[in-house]
Protein backbone atom coordinates (compact mmCIF):
# COMPACT_ATOMS: atom_id res chain seq x y z
CA UNK A 1 0.00 0.00 0.00
CA UNK A 2 3.06 2.18 0.71
CA UNK A 3 4.84 1.93 -2.21
CA UNK A 4 1.03 2.37 -4.46
CA UNK A 5 1.15 5.67 -2.78
CA UNK A 6 4.69 6.49 -3.25
CA UNK A 7 4.68 5.61 -7.12
CA UNK A 8 1.19 7.49 -7.15
CA UNK A 9 3.23 10.97 -5.39
CA UNK A 10 5.87 9.97 -8.03
CA UNK A 11 3.25 10.09 -11.03
CA UNK A 12 1.55 13.27 -9.28
CA UNK A 13 5.06 14.98 -9.58
CA UNK A 14 5.76 14.24 -12.50
CA UNK A 15 2.44 15.51 -14.07
CA UNK A 16 2.82 18.70 -12.07
CA UNK A 17 6.38 19.08 -13.59
CA UNK A 18 4.94 19.13 -17.25
CA UNK A 19 6.40 23.30 -17.05
CA UNK A 20 7.98 24.33 -19.50
CA UNK A 21 9.79 28.26 -19.02
CA UNK A 22 10.06 29.66 -23.24
CA UNK A 23 12.62 32.57 -23.14
CA UNK A 24 12.31 34.00 -26.71
CA UNK A 25 8.35 32.73 -27.20
CA UNK A 26 7.80 35.52 -29.73
CA UNK A 27 10.88 34.56 -31.80
CA UNK A 28 10.11 31.59 -34.12
CA UNK A 29 12.11 28.44 -32.87
CA UNK A 30 10.68 30.09 -29.02
CA UNK A 31 7.12 30.26 -30.73
CA UNK A 32 7.43 26.92 -32.18
CA UNK A 33 8.53 25.13 -29.59
CA UNK A 34 5.61 26.86 -27.37
CA UNK A 35 2.95 25.53 -29.43
CA UNK A 36 4.31 21.82 -29.44
CA UNK A 37 4.54 21.87 -26.10
CA UNK A 38 0.90 23.21 -25.10
CA UNK A 39 0.30 20.16 -28.16
CA UNK A 40 1.92 17.72 -26.00
CA UNK A 41 -0.19 19.21 -22.37
CA UNK A 42 2.63 21.08 -21.26
CA UNK A 43 1.88 24.33 -19.44
CA UNK A 44 4.34 26.67 -21.00
CA UNK A 45 5.50 30.18 -18.73
CA UNK A 46 6.98 32.84 -21.43
CA UNK A 47 9.05 35.67 -20.14
CA UNK A 48 8.45 39.15 -21.89
CA UNK A 49 9.27 42.47 -20.98
CA UNK A 50 5.59 43.46 -21.28
CA UNK A 51 3.67 40.85 -20.67
CA UNK A 52 0.85 43.24 -20.37
CA UNK A 53 0.59 43.98 -24.12
CA UNK A 54 1.07 40.15 -25.08
CA UNK A 55 -1.99 39.46 -23.34
CA UNK A 56 -3.99 42.46 -24.08
CA UNK A 57 -3.25 41.50 -27.80
CA UNK A 58 -4.39 38.12 -27.21
CA UNK A 59 -7.75 39.39 -25.62
CA UNK A 60 -8.13 42.10 -27.96
CA UNK A 61 -7.94 39.36 -31.21
CA UNK A 62 -10.04 36.90 -29.10
CA UNK A 63 -7.13 34.29 -29.34
CA UNK A 64 -5.90 32.66 -26.57
CA UNK A 65 -2.35 31.35 -27.12
CA UNK A 66 -2.62 29.20 -23.63
CA UNK A 67 1.26 30.87 -22.33
CA UNK A 68 1.60 32.26 -19.31
CA UNK A 69 2.96 35.50 -19.82
CA UNK A 70 5.76 36.29 -17.09
CA UNK A 71 6.77 39.59 -16.59
CA UNK A 72 10.28 40.28 -16.64
CA UNK A 73 13.50 40.59 -18.77
CA UNK A 74 15.96 37.36 -19.62
CA UNK A 75 18.79 39.66 -19.18
CA UNK A 76 17.62 39.84 -14.91
CA UNK A 77 18.51 37.26 -13.47
CA UNK A 78 15.63 37.27 -10.53
CA UNK A 79 13.10 37.32 -13.26
CA UNK A 80 14.64 33.94 -14.90
CA UNK A 81 14.89 32.22 -11.48
CA UNK A 82 11.13 32.99 -10.40
CA UNK A 83 9.59 32.42 -13.75
CA UNK A 84 11.67 29.17 -14.22
CA UNK A 85 10.29 27.83 -10.37
CA UNK A 86 8.82 23.97 -10.79
CA UNK A 87 9.70 24.02 -14.60
CA UNK A 88 11.29 20.55 -16.06
CA UNK A 89 12.87 22.77 -18.46
CA UNK A 90 13.73 25.92 -19.48
CA UNK A 91 13.81 26.78 -23.85
CA UNK A 92 16.63 29.04 -24.37
CA UNK A 93 15.88 30.03 -27.44
CA UNK A 94 16.08 34.01 -26.87
CA UNK A 95 18.42 36.04 -29.01
CA UNK A 96 19.77 39.90 -28.47
CA UNK A 97 17.10 42.06 -30.99
CA UNK A 98 17.84 42.72 -34.20
CA UNK A 99 21.01 40.21 -34.19
CA UNK A 100 23.10 43.40 -32.34
CA UNK A 101 25.33 43.70 -29.20
CA UNK A 102 26.12 39.80 -29.17
CA UNK A 103 29.16 40.02 -27.02
CA UNK A 104 27.48 41.83 -24.31
CA UNK A 105 23.95 40.00 -24.08
CA UNK A 106 24.44 36.62 -25.22
CA UNK A 107 26.68 35.38 -22.07
CA UNK A 108 24.95 36.92 -19.42
CA UNK A 109 21.50 35.56 -20.77
CA UNK A 110 22.88 32.31 -20.74
CA UNK A 111 24.43 32.27 -17.14
CA UNK A 112 20.76 33.44 -15.96
CA UNK A 113 19.04 30.51 -17.41
CA UNK A 114 21.74 28.41 -16.02
CA UNK A 115 21.37 30.18 -12.49
CA UNK A 116 17.37 29.15 -12.46
CA UNK A 117 18.25 25.79 -14.04
CA UNK A 118 20.15 24.84 -11.00
CA UNK A 119 17.53 26.09 -8.67
CA UNK A 120 14.46 24.62 -10.35
CA UNK A 121 16.23 21.49 -11.52
CA UNK A 122 15.51 21.96 -15.25
CA UNK A 123 17.11 21.35 -18.29
CA UNK A 124 17.73 24.07 -20.48
CA UNK A 125 17.22 23.32 -24.34
CA UNK A 126 19.26 25.03 -26.83
CA UNK A 127 18.79 25.84 -30.26
CA UNK A 128 22.02 25.35 -31.89
CA UNK A 129 23.88 27.07 -34.76
CA UNK A 130 26.10 26.35 -37.33
CA UNK A 131 27.43 29.53 -36.80
CA UNK A 132 30.02 26.84 -34.61
CA UNK A 133 31.52 25.63 -37.45
CA UNK A 134 35.03 26.86 -39.46
CA UNK A 135 36.48 25.72 -42.69
CA UNK A 136 37.86 22.29 -40.67
CA UNK A 137 34.97 20.52 -39.86
CA UNK A 138 33.21 20.88 -43.48
CA UNK A 139 31.32 19.50 -45.25
CA UNK A 140 29.62 16.98 -43.34
CA UNK A 141 29.07 18.28 -39.44
CA UNK A 142 28.83 15.75 -36.24
CA UNK A 143 28.29 16.14 -32.71
CA UNK A 144 31.98 15.91 -32.41
CA UNK A 145 33.11 17.56 -35.05
CA UNK A 146 35.87 20.19 -33.68
CA UNK A 147 33.96 24.17 -33.56
CA UNK A 148 36.67 26.61 -34.70
CA UNK A 149 34.69 29.27 -35.67
CA UNK A 150 35.74 31.99 -38.21
CA UNK A 151 33.47 34.54 -37.49
CA UNK A 152 32.91 36.51 -34.03
CA UNK A 153 29.36 35.37 -33.62
CA UNK A 154 30.29 31.61 -34.16
CA UNK A 155 33.16 32.29 -31.28
CA UNK A 156 30.26 33.56 -28.72
CA UNK A 157 28.16 30.93 -29.45
CA UNK A 158 31.02 28.54 -28.62
CA UNK A 159 32.07 30.14 -25.42
CA UNK A 160 28.14 29.61 -24.93
CA UNK A 161 27.94 25.89 -25.72
CA UNK A 162 31.38 25.36 -23.53
CA UNK A 163 29.64 27.17 -20.47
CA UNK A 164 26.24 24.96 -19.93
CA UNK A 165 29.35 22.04 -20.97
CA UNK A 166 30.89 22.88 -17.32
CA UNK A 167 27.86 23.79 -15.78
CA UNK A 168 26.52 19.97 -16.56
CA UNK A 169 29.71 18.60 -14.55
CA UNK A 170 27.74 20.40 -11.73
CA UNK A 171 24.49 19.03 -12.00
CA UNK A 172 22.73 21.70 -15.02
CA UNK A 173 21.74 19.67 -17.60
CA UNK A 174 21.58 20.76 -21.29
CA UNK A 175 19.95 19.35 -24.70
CA UNK A 176 21.60 20.96 -27.66
CA UNK A 177 19.76 20.37 -31.28
CA UNK A 178 21.73 21.94 -34.06
CA UNK A 179 19.85 22.34 -37.76
CA UNK A 180 19.98 24.12 -40.41
CA UNK A 181 18.59 27.68 -41.83
CA UNK A 182 15.29 27.95 -40.46
CA UNK A 183 12.06 28.48 -42.01
CA UNK A 184 8.37 28.48 -41.09
CA UNK A 185 5.75 30.00 -40.47
CA UNK A 186 6.74 32.33 -37.70
CA UNK A 187 10.23 33.53 -38.22
CA UNK A 188 10.68 37.14 -39.13
CA UNK A 189 14.54 36.93 -38.55
CA UNK A 190 15.51 34.57 -41.75
CA UNK A 191 17.61 34.07 -44.90
CA UNK A 192 13.91 32.91 -46.57
CA UNK A 193 11.78 36.08 -45.13
CA UNK A 194 14.28 38.55 -45.14
CA UNK A 195 16.85 37.74 -48.08
CA UNK A 196 15.14 35.74 -50.58
CA UNK A 197 11.52 37.37 -50.76
CA UNK A 198 9.35 40.35 -49.42
CA UNK A 199 7.06 39.02 -46.59
CA UNK A 200 2.77 40.87 -47.41
CA UNK A 201 4.05 40.65 -51.03
CA UNK A 202 3.03 38.25 -53.68
CA UNK A 203 6.16 35.90 -55.12
CA UNK A 204 7.38 37.23 -58.79
CA UNK A 205 11.13 36.48 -57.95
CA UNK A 206 13.56 34.51 -55.28
CA UNK A 207 16.66 36.12 -54.43
CA UNK A 208 18.65 33.33 -54.08
CA UNK A 209 21.96 33.72 -52.18
CA UNK A 210 23.87 30.61 -52.87
CA UNK A 211 25.03 29.73 -56.81
CA UNK A 212 23.42 26.73 -58.32
CA UNK A 213 25.15 23.33 -57.40
CA UNK A 214 25.93 24.13 -53.87
CA UNK A 215 23.89 22.32 -51.13
CA UNK A 216 22.51 24.12 -48.69
CA UNK A 217 21.08 22.67 -45.29
CA UNK A 218 17.79 23.65 -44.52
CA UNK A 219 15.30 23.09 -41.39
CA UNK A 220 11.72 23.85 -40.81
CA UNK A 221 10.53 25.19 -37.82
CA UNK A 222 7.78 22.98 -36.76
CA UNK A 223 9.85 19.70 -37.34
CA UNK A 224 12.67 21.25 -34.89
CA UNK A 225 9.97 21.82 -32.35
CA UNK A 226 8.57 18.29 -33.29
CA UNK A 227 12.77 16.90 -32.56
CA UNK A 228 13.42 18.77 -29.86
CA UNK A 229 10.30 17.64 -27.73
CA UNK A 230 10.55 13.99 -28.91
CA UNK A 231 14.21 14.20 -27.12
CA UNK A 232 12.66 15.81 -24.61
CA UNK A 233 10.47 13.00 -23.68
CA UNK A 234 13.37 10.67 -23.73
CA UNK A 235 14.95 11.98 -21.01
CA UNK A 236 16.34 9.01 -19.22
CA UNK A 237 17.78 8.73 -22.35
CA UNK A 238 20.15 11.83 -22.89
CA UNK A 239 23.68 12.63 -21.04
CA UNK A 240 23.73 15.40 -18.87
CA UNK A 241 25.18 17.40 -21.84
CA UNK A 242 23.81 16.40 -25.35
CA UNK A 243 23.66 17.46 -28.48
CA UNK A 244 21.48 15.96 -32.04
CA UNK A 245 21.93 17.31 -35.75
CA UNK A 246 18.71 16.75 -37.91
CA UNK A 247 19.38 16.83 -41.71
CA UNK A 248 16.21 19.06 -42.13
CA UNK A 249 15.77 19.74 -45.48
CA UNK A 250 18.77 19.06 -47.80
CA UNK A 251 18.93 21.11 -50.83
CA UNK A 252 22.04 19.01 -52.60
CA UNK A 253 22.20 21.61 -55.86
CA UNK A 254 20.72 24.81 -54.33
CA UNK A 255 17.62 24.40 -56.68
CA UNK A 256 15.24 22.01 -54.43
CA UNK A 257 14.75 24.85 -52.45
CA UNK A 258 13.11 27.32 -55.04
CA UNK A 259 11.26 24.90 -57.01
CA UNK A 260 9.26 24.09 -54.21
CA UNK A 261 8.80 27.52 -54.30
CA UNK A 262 7.66 28.12 -57.68
CA UNK A 263 5.30 24.43 -57.14
CA UNK A 264 3.54 25.82 -53.87
CA UNK A 265 2.93 29.50 -55.99
CA UNK A 266 1.91 27.92 -59.37
CA UNK A 267 4.95 29.44 -61.11
CA UNK A 268 7.14 26.37 -62.83
CA UNK A 269 9.30 29.04 -64.41
CA UNK A 270 9.77 31.41 -61.19
CA UNK A 271 12.30 34.12 -61.91
CA UNK A 272 15.38 33.66 -59.70
CA UNK A 273 17.80 36.58 -59.11
CA UNK A 274 21.27 36.69 -57.32
CA UNK A 275 22.02 38.04 -53.88
CA UNK A 276 23.46 41.13 -53.96
CA UNK A 277 26.37 40.06 -51.61
CA UNK A 278 28.53 43.49 -53.45
CA UNK A 279 25.98 45.71 -51.35
CA UNK A 280 26.45 44.14 -47.90
CA UNK A 281 30.19 46.29 -47.28
CA UNK A 282 27.87 49.37 -48.55
CA UNK A 283 24.88 49.01 -46.40
CA UNK A 284 26.63 47.55 -43.17
CA UNK A 285 27.53 50.68 -41.27
CA UNK A 286 23.73 51.73 -42.07
CA UNK A 287 22.16 48.71 -41.49
CA UNK A 288 23.34 45.98 -38.67
CA UNK A 289 21.43 43.46 -39.99
CA UNK A 290 23.87 43.39 -43.79
CA UNK A 291 26.86 43.40 -41.65
CA UNK A 292 25.89 40.12 -39.51
CA UNK A 293 23.90 38.64 -43.37
CA UNK A 294 27.86 39.36 -44.70
CA UNK A 295 29.31 37.71 -41.84
CA UNK A 296 27.62 34.57 -42.52
CA UNK A 297 28.56 34.52 -46.59
CA UNK A 298 30.86 31.57 -45.97
CA UNK A 299 27.36 29.43 -45.30
CA UNK A 300 26.28 29.91 -48.70
CA UNK A 301 29.50 29.09 -50.94
CA UNK A 302 29.84 26.15 -49.82
CA UNK A 303 27.99 23.13 -48.76
CA UNK A 304 27.67 21.91 -45.04
CA UNK A 305 25.39 19.11 -44.17
CA UNK A 306 24.52 17.46 -40.33
CA UNK A 307 24.83 14.09 -40.11
CA UNK A 308 21.69 12.65 -38.26
CA UNK A 309 23.07 9.16 -37.75
CA UNK A 310 22.91 10.05 -33.49
CA UNK A 311 19.47 11.44 -33.68
CA UNK A 312 18.00 8.38 -35.68
CA UNK A 313 19.62 5.73 -33.54
CA UNK A 314 17.61 7.39 -30.60
CA UNK A 315 14.36 8.63 -32.33
CA UNK A 316 14.67 5.72 -35.29
CA UNK A 317 13.31 8.74 -37.43
CA UNK A 318 13.86 12.65 -37.25
CA UNK A 319 10.23 14.31 -37.83
CA UNK A 320 9.90 15.71 -41.60
CA UNK A 321 7.29 17.77 -43.38
CA UNK A 322 7.11 17.53 -47.39
CA UNK A 323 8.70 20.18 -49.12
CA UNK A 324 5.59 21.95 -50.44
CA UNK A 325 3.55 21.87 -47.50
CA UNK A 326 6.44 23.13 -45.33
CA UNK A 327 6.90 25.97 -47.87
CA UNK A 328 3.10 26.69 -47.94
CA UNK A 329 2.86 27.30 -44.55
CA UNK A 330 6.01 29.49 -43.94
CA UNK A 331 4.42 31.47 -47.03
CA UNK A 332 1.40 31.66 -45.90
CA UNK A 333 2.61 32.29 -42.14
CA UNK A 334 4.63 35.70 -44.33
CA UNK A 335 1.38 36.98 -46.07
CA UNK A 336 2.38 36.13 -49.30
CA UNK A 337 0.05 33.38 -50.48
CA UNK A 338 -3.79 33.43 -49.38
CA UNK A 339 -3.52 30.52 -45.81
Amino acid sequence: MQHQSQHQSQHQSQHQKKIALVLGATGGIGNAMAQKLLQRGWQVRALHRRADQMVAAERASGRNSGIAWRQGDAMQEADVIAAADGAAIIVHAVNPPGYRNWAELVMPMIENSIAAARISGARIVLPGTVYNYGADAFPDLQETSPQNPSTRKGAIRVRLEQRLRTAAQSGVRTLVVRAGDFFGPHMANSWFSQGMLKPGQPVTAVTYPGKRGIGHQWAYLPDVAETMVQLIEREEALAAFDSFHMNGHWDADGTQMVAAIGRVTGQAALKVKSFPWWLLPLAAPFLPVMRELREVGYLWRQPLRMDNRRLLKLLGAEPHTGWDEAVHSTLAGMACIKK
